[in-house]
């Protein structure tokens, strides 16, 4: 059952590699950044339960690696704003440099 559940990680961790290689719109970049923390937190768990199935360290682990990338998400979220409020765009390839 580990290595099922270390392989969906894999998979997950790839799938979030290929879009954050692929994609050129920010927001299929955010969403490629959570596919592969969410195989990071899928690891911590599944380790968790069959290293020491009695505490509870990768799940905690697991809610402040959420309650991380939540607030990662809202700090690039402002950040886009800003830029589309300033270039009327968020297309990442445009964004190559920070001057205005």
């Amino acid at each position: 059952m580990l290595f099922q559940i270390i392989i969906l990680s894999l998979f997950l961790f790839s799938l979030g590699l290929y879009g954050l290689l692929t994609r050129r719109s920010s927001v299929g970049l955010f969403i490629a950044v959570e596919l592969m923390l969410n195989s990071g937190i899928i690891n911590f768990i599944a380790f968790n339960r069959y290293l020491a199935p009695t505490q509870v360290d990768g799940q905690v682990m697991g809610i402040f690696a959420m309650a991380l990338a939540a607030a990662e998400v809202l700090v690039g979220m402002a950040i886009l704003v800003m830029l589309f409020r300033l270039r009327k765009n968020v297309d990442v390839v445009g964004m190559n440099t920070l001057k205005h």
